[in-house]
């Protein structure tokens, strides 16, 4: 009597914890703001050229983002950003990968936790007081225009690439976008709540004043609904 063989199941690897994913946030968003205020006080000390600074700044953080993707994604997903946990949070519903508000929640305290830890590590290294609360008033109307662009820019980047499968892309894509919009967005392309919020703790280069921070986080949010509205109407969900 012959006996068909069956094919041996691939192992499912196993969920990543909880507080493992939120570490990983933790430590992603602290190590990506230090490279942004780090970046941002060195280039300074280095250069008196507004523009030198600004592309020393820029090229740095563009490389961070990419290395941090690269290597927490498949722990966390390497959200990094408040904004991009909202939009993975609603594309994901109902699915297979769907989680709760519980999880957003984590992400987001561990998220700002680990900015203004990043921002008070920055100011350590470069042996300047731990907080020092930024004076760059940034709360004009083009400002937060352009803040509105740059985070809908990359949610509408960052949904495409899951709605699309194309996910493997995020690292360069992200990186890539993030330094461009750097140079195309009157704001620079904060882009991101939780940086922003770790940003005021530095007053320095890339600093944010404490009272620019409501119209900056109202525009990262505008942004965050209208890059989701154009993801949703440009691409469609990619079948399993």
């Amino acid at each position: 009597m012959q006996t068909q063989a069956v094919p041996a199941r691939e192992a499912t690897p196993p969920a990543v914890p909880p507080l493992r994913r939120a570490a990983a946030e933790l430590v992603g968003t602290a190590a990506l703001v230090a490279v942004v205020v780090g970046s941002g006080i060195q280039a300074t000390r280095l250069s008196q050229d507004v523009g030198v600074q600004l592309l020393a700044n820029v090229l740095a953080t563009a490389l961070g983002l990419w290395v941090l993707i690269t290597l927490l994604a498949p722990v966390s997903g390497a959200h990094l950003n408040p904004v991009v946990t909202l939009a993975d949070w609603w594309t994901a519903r109902g699915g297979p990968t769907a989680y709760g508000a519980r999880t957003v929640a984590l992400y987001v305290i561990a998220q700002t936790s680990g900015a203004i830890a990043g921002s008070v590590l920055a100011d350590a290294m470069f042996d300047r007081p731990l907080i020092s609360w930024s004076t760059h008033d940034l709360s004009a109307g083009h400002l937060l225009l352009g803040e509105v662009v740059a985070t809908t820019g990359l949610v509408l980047l960052v949904t495409g690439l899951v709605r699309s499968g194309r996910t493997q892309l995020a690292p360069v894509a992200v990186a890539t976008y993030i330094g461009a919009a750097c140079w195309f967005t009157s704001s620079s392309s904060f882009a991101n709540p939780a940086a922003t919020v770790g940003r005021s703790f530095s007053d320095t280069f890339t600093g944010i004043a404490p009272g620019s921070l409501p119209g900056f986080i109202a525009a990262q949010l505008t942004g965050a609904v209208l890059g989701l509205a154009l993801a949703t109407a440009l691409f469609t969900p990619k079948k399993p």
